[in-house]
């Protein structure tokens, strides 16, 4: 499938634009969702492509049948814009419903209307999981043409009963895009999703996968070890306690509640270590000249829960240190700063007139900033999907970005009792499996995988 297909002349309709060339995986993913009878989920790196993958199948689509409308589902605003900045490289005029219900309901009755009566060639909407299921976008979903393609992007949240039961039966073109489909701690939901949108098709793309065929950028991989403090040693050692109590009365990890708050408490207890602070320090005094810096501070909470306190004193402490101790550039990114703000940060970053952002809850899902050179990751996420999404968010490609460099603070488990050793053991394999991944595919594998090999022979590990 080539990109360089004639513009078609009818504005708002789907084109490919002259300079788009799709890699190789991109083509074989359009011809094997057209091969699935126009469903699938798309499994692939963060970074690699998927939204230009999707909008290729609706250009195909209405080549080839006369697609009439293309509904995209996004769970967070941001997404909305930047949808709606690719869409309109493909010739698109989307509908943008979300915020107020007054500021997009009628236009989209309207063009329904005029879709369905023959005024219109083509409707595309680009909408927020939250304005989606809202009675006034459901009441007009059943007057949508069954030549409707609908898009999940970031589909793992419609696996999310409430979501999923709102998605549309009558509309049979169906394409979900996640790099990580499966829900975490949810089979059900998982399979629910997949039930709904098609089998995760090939080629899967891995990281490993993007970085190899340039899609995502190299970068080296830096392991930073951190101690807990006494008071935060006994408050780890109670929590580890409990954990082993609520594994021998329930040892399902994905259906025991009471293991999952406890794993909880003790992620944010670890994600706020205060010695990082001191190792931060000693990091960026070397580093004051450099530029493009992202630093994560993140609870591996849901999205849909309230930051702790924890975090957001270590979001002001970090903060405080770099810009008035250190005098380092820096302004804070979280998901509750407004998306014009969020934009004009962004640019201000890519110009280097901001050194370095603090970050919050920002990486997990869809902020796009491309421009980042070095992370400093402050509080890593015990969800597989989170840590994924955030690794492919750092490696985007930009201009004059060669490679990219991750510091990560890993908190070495203190010395605990007999009774609890195995418990720690078996969840630290847990961790270590993702660093190690992530050491190997660095182009300094051997120097970072000697770095945690310290921690595989304190816990006899060494096989990982």
């Amino acid at each position: 499938m080539s990109g360089n297909y004639l513009a078609w002349a009818t504005p708002g309709t789907p084109q490919m634009p002259a300079s788009l060339q799709l890699r190789w995986y991109q083509e074989q993913a359009v011809a094997n969702w057209f091969a699935n009878q126009g469903r699938g989920t798309l499994k692939m790196a963060t970074g690699s492509g998927k939204t230009i993958t999707s909008l290729a199948i609706a250009t195909q689509l209405y080549r080839k049948i006369g697609l009439q409308a293309l509904i995209v589902l996004c769970p967070y605003r941001h997404l909305v814009s930047q949808w709606a900045r690719e869409t309109a490289k493909f010739g698109l005029r989307p509908i943008l419903a979300f915020e107020s219900t007054a500021s997009w309901q009628h236009q989209l009755s309207t063009q329904v209307y005029n879709l369905r009566r023959g005024n219109q060639p083509f409707l595309t909407v680009i909408t927020t999981n939250a304005s989606f299921i809202r009675t006034e976008f459901q009441s007009l979903l059943r007057y949508f043409p069954e030549k409707t393609l609908l898009v999940g992007d970031e589909a793992h949240h419609l696996g999310a009963p409430k979501l999923e039961a709102a998605l549309p039966r009558n509309l049979g073109l169906r394409l979900a895009l996640s790099a990580t489909p499966e829900r975490h701690f949810d089979q059900v939901g998982t399979q629910t999703l997949l039930d709904y949108f098609g089998k995760v098709l090939q080629p899967e793309l891995t990281l490993g996968d993007a970085i190899r065929q340039g899609a995502l950028a190299r970068y080296t991989y830096h392991p930073i070890f951190i101690e807990l403090t006494e008071s935060e040693t006994l408050a780890y050692a109670k929590l580890s306690r409990r954990i082993g109590w609520a594994l021998q009365e329930d040892d399902d990890w994905e259906n025991n509640e009471t293991l999952t708050v406890l794993l909880t408490k003790r992620a944010r207890l670890v994600g706020a270590a205060a010695n990082k602070l001191a190792a931060l320090r000693n990091l960026m005094k070397t580093r004051l000249h450099t530029s493009h810096t992202l630093f994560y501070c993140g609870d591996g909470s849901k999205a849909s829960q309230t930051p702790s306190a924890a975090t957001r004193n270590q979001l002001q402490s970090v903060t405080k240190l770099l810009g008035l101790e250190l005098g380092y550039r820096v302004n804070t990114y979280t998901a509750e700063t407004p998306i014009a703000e969020r934009e004009n940060l962004r640019k201000q970053f890519e110009r280097g007139e901001l050194q370095g952002l603090v970050a919050m809850r920002c990486l997990d899902e869809g902020v796009d900033i491309p421009a980042i050179q070095t992370a400093v990751i402050l509080a890593s996420s015990s969800n597989p999907r989170q840590f994924i999404q955030r690794r492919g968010r750092i490696l985007r490609p930009f201009p004059g970005k060669e490679r990219a460099t991750l510091f990560d603070t890993i908190v070495v488990p203190p010395e605990l009792d007999r009774d609890t050793w195995e418990v720690e053991r078996n969840l630290l394999k847990k961790e270590l499996k993702r660093f190690i991944e992530f050491a190997d595919l660095a182009d300094n594998a051997g120097e970072a995988r000697i770095t945690l090999l310290q921690l595989q022979e304190k816990y006899g590990l060494l096989d990982m």
